[in-house]
């Protein structure tokens, strides 16, 4: 109950008991209280005049990273001698220093100033309005007011990046523009493509003189194969059927940060890289370049969360629409067993399809009790999967049995990373 009403009841009661009961003591007693109210009426608070402004070290960061968290409000009307101001910091976010709230004694003109760190997680984060309240000495009168303040209210905390090898990826068609990616067409370039018959423009020392010797009177020349960018469309699958999530880990987490590896290693050698969150809601990112796309991208896997859909609940409603045709697909998911349908229809579409597959069964097994049940059914859960991967790997989808406990770098290193050009067999375009 406020203090106000409650002061205002024991003087009315006391005054009239007093006056019913003809005792002169009973009002005595009324007359502080009646005299504290008047001195709240007359002392108490002015209407709230304040500003403030939140200051970030940095609104943009990598995940885990403190943040420091500064807060001033300025008191612009008269003196306010009971404050108490009232940060709000994301919901779900740890503060390591400091306080949100702060009561203090502002005078007319002057500031407060609070501070805090936070450590948040991956994610978009917002805070929230500052709230101001002012009482007087006695708690009988208080004014309350929240403010959106000044400077920043989002911080973005991108997730891991890691530096992985160039990946080998083959799509059937290439963008004109030159890049690493082997294009399947003769002309400029560094790898052995073929032998063809000399032309007057040819450089002389591309003649090779082995096959020029085997047929007299007819010069041959090395042919390489030509190197552009090409389309690159990442998937990651955000549904929440599809995830594992035990003991405060993940599955999900290890395909955000593959995802971010994929698109930095594909950005970094010159493609066009787009990105499709497909879960609860289709987010995309159109296909760009450069370091504009890697910032709009990360700030998308900032964003992704796992969640269900009955619309996007299997992978058959993927939008092809947003891939140009022959160009490469990375999906990152952990694959259930009705995506192989859709999955074999991409690769008759005529898109080159590569799936890395954090691997549920290794990954839930270990965070489970070690029991003659959980053995036997891990057991056919992996032969399910390798059924599951041997339909897609004769269909031509290129796989990859992703165990999270081992590191991606290491994985595209050892399964993913481009063979030097001497180590590959060299053959004659016929």
């Amino acid at each position: 109950m406020r203090r106000l009403p409650l002061l205002a009841l024991l003087a009315y009661g006391l005054t009239f008991g007093a006056l019913f009961a003809l005792n002169g003591e009973l009002l005595v007693l009324a007359i502080p209280l009646v005299l504290l109210a008047g001195a709240g009426l007359l002392f108490g608070p002015e209407p709230l005049d304040v500003q403030a402004e939140r200051r970030l070290d940095r609104e943009r960061a990598g995940e885990g990273t403190p943040i420091h968290v500064t807060l001033t409000v300025t008191n612009n009307g008269g003196r306010l001698e009971d404050v108490l101001v009232e940060d709000a910091p994301p919901t779900g976010v740890p503060v390591l220093e400091g306080h949100t709230s702060l009561l203090t004694t502002l005078g007319a003109g002057e500031s407060a100033v609070l501070e805090y760190t936070v450590q948040p997680g991956r994610g978009s984060f917002a805070f929230g309005e500052v709230r101001v309240t002012a009482e007087d000495r006695g708690g009988l009168f208080r004014r309350r007011t929240s403010l959106q303040p000044a400077g920043a209210s989002e911080l973005v905390m991108l997730p891991d990046v890691l530096r992985v090898r160039r990946i080998d990826i083959r799509p059937r068609q290439t963008r004109i523009f030159a890049g690493t990616i082997p294009a399947r067409v003769g002309g400029p370039g560094v790898e052995f493509f073929g032998v063809r018959g000399y032309e007057p423009a040819d450089s002389p020392r591309h003649i090779n003189w082995r096959a020029s010797a085997c047929h007299p009177g007819t010069l041959y020349t090395n042919e390489f194969q030509q190197e552009r960018i090409a389309d690159v469309g990442l998937i990651l699958d955000a549904r929440e059927r599809v995830n594992v999530e035990r003991g405060g880990a993940s599955l999900f987490e290890y395909g955000v940060r593959a995802t971010a590896a994929l698109a930095e290693s594909f950005l970094h050698d010159g493609n066009r890289v787009g990105l499709l969150l497909y879960g609860h809601l289709l987010d995309y990112t159109s296909p760009g370049y450069s370091r504009l796309q890697r910032e709009r991208i990360l700030r998308a896997l900032a964003r992704a969360r796992p969640g269900e859909s009955q619309v996007f609940d299997n992978l058959r409603y993927l939008p092809t629409r947003f891939f140009p045709p022959k160009s490469q697909i990375v999906l990152v998911s952990p694959l259930t067993s009705d995506d192989p349908d859709f999955l074999i229809y991409l690769r008759a579409r005529g898109y080159e399809l590569l799936v890395i597959s954090p691997n549920p069964v290794t990954f839930e097994q270990r965070l489970l009790p070690a029991t003659p049940q959980v053995e036997m059914a891990a057991r056919l859960a992996r032969v399910e999967r390798a059924l599951l991967f041997r339909r897609l790997h004769r269909a031509g989808v290129r796989l990859v049995d992703w165990d999270v406990d081992e590191p991606f770098e290491r994985v595209v290193a050892t399964q993913l990373a481009r063979q030097p050009a001497f180590t590959r067999p060299m053959g004659y375009l016929r």
